[in-house]
This record gives C-alpha cells, structure tokens and sequence, in this order.
C-alpha cells in the first residue's frame, strides 16, 4: 500500500490547544494584531527574541507584558536610557563585608521574558551587554558564567520615527533577533473597539484580567515537538536559495547570514505547527521570510535615497525565485 505523504506523522493537538489558550487570553485586551500575536507565539516556539517597530500606542509594550501573563514564568522590564550601563542589565558585582568578598547581582536580563523597551536608546556599549546572553543564553562577569533558565526569551521594542536621541543597533545585534514584527496602526472599527472597552473598563487596569494558562516547563515540550516538524530537501533548497540571492543583488550593501536560513527554518516549522501541520510548505516559508529577513538586510546608499524598503526587495527575491511543489 502507498504511504500517504500527507499523513500527520506528530500529534499537535496539544500545541493547538496551548495556541488557541495564549491567543484568546491576549485576545481579552489585544484588539486586533493577529499577525503579530501570531509571530509572537512563533517566536516563543521556535526559541528566538523579537524585535518589535512601530509608533507609540499600538500595544507593543502591553503585549509583551501580556505573553509573561500568559506563560507562568518570570518577567523583568528594562528601559533602556541614554545613560544605562552594561552592569543595569546584567548585574555587578558588590562587596559583601560580613564574609569578605564580592558577591554577584544579578541584572534584570536574569529572568525569563525580558521586555527592552526603546532598545535603540541606549549607545554601543550597553548594547554589547545582550550579544552573549541573547545567543548563547549565559553571562559571564570577572571570569564566571552564570546560565540562563529556559525558557529565555528577549522582546525588544523601537519607535521607527524618532531619532532624536537614538543610536542604530549594530548588525551584529540585530542578527540575534529571529523577527522584527512591524505593527501598523489599528483599522477604524478596530479603534472603536479599543476606544469602546477602555471606556467599559473605567479606566481598570486591563492586564489583571488575563490568567496564567500554560507554566513555562510547557513551552519547553512544545518546542521539542517543533523541532521534530518535517521538512522536504527541496524546501531547504528553497530557503537557501532566498537567502543567497540577497548577497548578490544590487540593491542590497549587506546580505544576510546562514543565521537568516536557520531562522527562516525554524519559524517556518514552528508558523506550520500553529497552523496544525507537522510538515512545512512554501507558503509557511513565504509568509515567515520578510519578518526573518527585513532587519537584516542594508540596502544601498541609492536605494535608501530613492525610498526603496527592504521588504520590496525582499518581496523581489522571492518572487524571483521557483516555488518548489
């Protein structure tokens, strides 16, 4: 008898289930965003940080807040300010004079879902704070290491408007990040909507009516069942292809890293997951490309002046490239 290609080879009943619960918990407060609720929870299962752009008052810090609600694990915020040093983040080290030594204390980076608000506030040096802990999950200060507790996961934020006061993220960094979700503003029906429950909420803090639905040992099986998704050759062929086309063309000064590949793969596999399938497509591939791509790519001095974005290119590269079936 032939196999059936197509024949669901992991049970994700649970996943889904676990989806749907993180969704209608933030669905309580969040009007609208599915897309980037969606990539959030994407991001959570493929274990990677995001970067969150778009202008102030469009819930990207409610978000973030509202996913370490969700998930029952450990929170911290940080604001990052012209002034904040490396040891703000990640702790220092203090003299303990009833046993004679230095003791380490630990940072706000030490949690499980850390929210950076306005990330590019802070200049090159506090930035190079996160490079170790966002890749390898570890911080090491005057020659000790101290590790991480899964789940780890940082969501940063940024205005795209202001800069005034701002630095640029170094390449090096934002190539950490696994997405930049860009959020749009609201639809009208979807403001009046928001507009309408605040008014109903008289002025209550919407967040405390959102419960606890999964503990963070949860996530952690949830992503080894990601990790497990099946994907065809000829998709990874695919995802190469899309990420080796941006080295060469000529609208693009900096292309993007075999890191761009991995994380297309991942966030392909666990967007394929969400969506109840334990095999990836190309439309998965399609859809998760520009969010992987978008802040890691630097277009040319040209195309920046004639106000080229880097999804058009993006959009581009893949529409250029054969969709395997």
């Amino acid at each position: 008898m032939e196999e059936n290609l197509f024949e669901q080879r992991t049970d994700l009943d649970d996943l889904r289930q676990a989806v749907e619960q993180l969704k209608g918990e933030i669905g309580k407060v969040i009007v609208g965003q599915e897309g980037m609720i969606e990539l959030l929870l994407a991001g959570i299962l493929a274990d990677g940080h995001i970067l969150i752009e778009g202008v102030p008052g469009v819930a990207k810090t409610l978000t973030a807040k509202l996913l370490s609600r969700v998930i029952s694990v450990g929170f911290s915020r940080i604001q990052f300010t012209p002034d904040l040093m490396p040891s703000d983040v990640i702790g220092t080290s203090v003299f303990n004079p009833r046993d004679n030594n230095f003791q380490f204390k630990h940072g706000p980076i030490f949690s499980n879902i850390v929210l950076i608000d306005e990330i590019n506030r802070a200049p090159a040096k506090t930035q190079s704070a996160l490079f170790e802990v966002m890749e390898e999950r570890q911080i090491t200060v005057d020659g000790h290491t101290y590790h991480l507790e899964a789940p780890f996961m940082v969501v940063a934020t940024q205005n795209p408007i202001e800069q005034e006061g701002t630095y640029h993220l170094p390449e090096a960094q934002l190539d950490r990040f696994l997405f930049k979700i860009r959020v749009q503003y609201p639809t009208q029906e979807e403001e009046f909507h928001i507009v309408s429950n605040h008014h109903l909420m008289k002025g209550d803090q919407r967040i405390e009516t959102v419960d606890p639905v999964i503990p963070g040992v949860r996530i952690q099986q949830l992503r080894d069942k990601v990790r497990g998704l099946h994907i065809e050759e000829k998709l990874i062929h695919f995802i190469t292809a899309i990420v080796v086309a941006t080295r060469d063309h000529k609208a693009i000064f900096l292309g993007a890293s075999p890191r761009a590949s991995i994380g297309i793969l991942n966030g392909a596999k666990a967007l394929a997951a969400m969506r109840g399938r334990d095999f990836v497509t190309p439309e998965d591939i399609v859809y998760i490309t520009p969010s992987v791509l978008r802040h890691r790519l630097v277009l040319t001095p040209e195309k920046e002046m004639e106000g080229t974005t880097t999804d058009e290119v993006i959009a581009e590269i893949v529409k250029s490239i054969e969709v395997p079936r």
